[in-house]
């Protein structure tokens, strides 16, 4: 059976990729971005019937559920929702200001609760659907520079897990996926965003836009074949709750693990010791 897909942030990257391999799949789509021209020319190519573009800025929560009820109006139904749309802030953490950081929350974190907010009650009145979170090795892992972005995606983990058990006798499944690094415009310098405040005491580490520009064009992450691969996790009964993406992520992921699992039992017993009598 033919699915239907909201697709937030369609116009680029992981989101174009996953419309295209849905609607190789024989499914059907709603591209949503807050630039409407943007994903047109991202996915003209393969419009037609299967295909619908809708406006959605999801750090604006107030456009969340007309979006998703012209999706409904479109295909009448919403089985898988991907939360892909988001940018990156980069830079130490003291140079970030507090509006920096609210905003990239509005749209990195917010704008996955907003979305969600808004197609939960569909798939719960399907009693069934599929919601894949698009996270981030940093949601797993903290990187210099990363800390507003790291923050974000952390959060996407937590509410990912912990809205799962809330959702699983409605037959509604959730999915954090973790890409390593993938060939997006995450770091395209006309997309990511940095520091606008400096520190003298951070000088000597160099700039964050330094360090993390010469990462964009080279990734080997292929977001094509991510697409592919949501496309089967989105047909499985039972999904993974976590799916790392990449060979690089893996990389990093699985010895991050093991560290933390040694010093939880290097710290056992101190750990235990705050155990009260009664």
């Amino acid at each position: 059976m033919s699915k239907v897909w909201f697709i937030t942030g369609a116009g680029s990257g992981i989101g174009a990729a996953t419309a295209r391999a849905a609607l190789k799949a024989g499914d059907r789509v709603v591209a949503s971005s807050r630039n409407l021209d943007k994903v047109r020319n991202a996915l003209g190519d393969v419009a037609g019937d299967s295909l619908a573009f809708v406006h959605l800025d999801v750090a604006n929560e107030a456009q969340a559920k007309p979006a998703v009820d012209a999706a409904i109006e479109a295909f009448g139904r919403i089985d898988v929702l991907v939360n892909n749309a988001g940018y990156s802030l980069l830079g130490n953490f003291e140079e970030l200001s507090t509006v920096e950081i609210e905003k990239l929350m509005a749209t990195n974190f917010y704008g996955v609760m907003h979305v969600m907010h808004a197609v939960l009650p569909v798939m719960r009145k399907q009693r069934s659907g599929r919601i894949i979170n698009i996270s981030s090795l940093a949601g797993i892992v903290g990187f210099k520079h990363c800390g507003a972005y790291s923050a974000a995606k952390f959060a996407i983990e937590g509410l990912s897990a912990s809205v799962a058990h809330e959702l699983e006798p409605f037959g509604i499944k959730i999915v954090a996926v973790e890409p390593g690094f993938v060939r997006t415009d995450l770091l395209d310098a006309h997309h990511a965003k940095y520091a606008s405040n400096s520190i003298e005491d951070y000088a000597a580490e160099g700039k964050a836009e330094a360090m993390w520009s010469g990462y964009h064009g080279t990734q080997q992450g292929d977001p094509a074949k991510l697409g592919d691969v949501l496309v089967k996790i989105a047909g499985m009964d039972n999904p993974p709750k976590q799916f790392v993406a990449g060979s690089d992520a893996l990389a990093v992921v699985k010895p991050a693990l093991e560290a933390r699992l040694e010093e939880l039992r290097a710290y056992e017993d101190l750990s235990k010791s705050t155990d009260g009598t009664f």
